[in-house]
């Protein structure tokens, strides 16, 4: 378990990153990414550099409205990295329809120059893990 003053300290930077999410405030959210930022969901696997992050979050046809964390997991690896680990219900607006989604998601935060940035973050949508429960396309 990361030591506490770090699990709390990154706790308040996820959720700062959620916040901005939420209020649109992209700058806010880019200043805590790496850059690059690896992410990692259900479409692929990417490596986005800041300028690509920020041209994803102004074009992006989604909202969160949204967002409640549980179930919060903190683990230090090392005295400059820590990963978070957590479950998210996240109520957003897609393509003009409210949609609730239920994830797991992964922050892997590196710090940096005193300042902590995060340098993977891992989305999984719940569900069965052989997507039984998923209508095929």
């Amino acid at each position: 378990m990361a030591q506490k003053s770090h699990e709390k300290e990154l706790l308040a930077l996820e959720t700062r990153y959620w916040e901005a999410l939420k209020t649109r405030d992209f700058e806010q959210a880019l200043a805590l990414a790496d850059d690059p930022c690896l992410v990692v969901g259900p479409t692929g696997v990417e490596s986005i550099a800041r300028e690509t992050f920020r041209n994803m979050m102004h074009s992006s046809t989604h909202r969160l409205r949204n967002y409640e964390l549980d179930n919060v997991q903190a683990r230090e690896l090392g005295d400059d990295v820590v990963v978070l680990a957590y479950k998210v219900r996240e109520e957003l607006t897609v393509d003009g329809k409210p949609v609730t989604v239920h994830a797991a998601h992964s922050s892997t935060w590196v710090k940096r120059n005193g300042r902590w940035t995060c340098a993977l973050h891992t989305e999984s949508i719940a569900g069965d893990p052989f997507g039984r429960d998923r209508q095929a396309a």
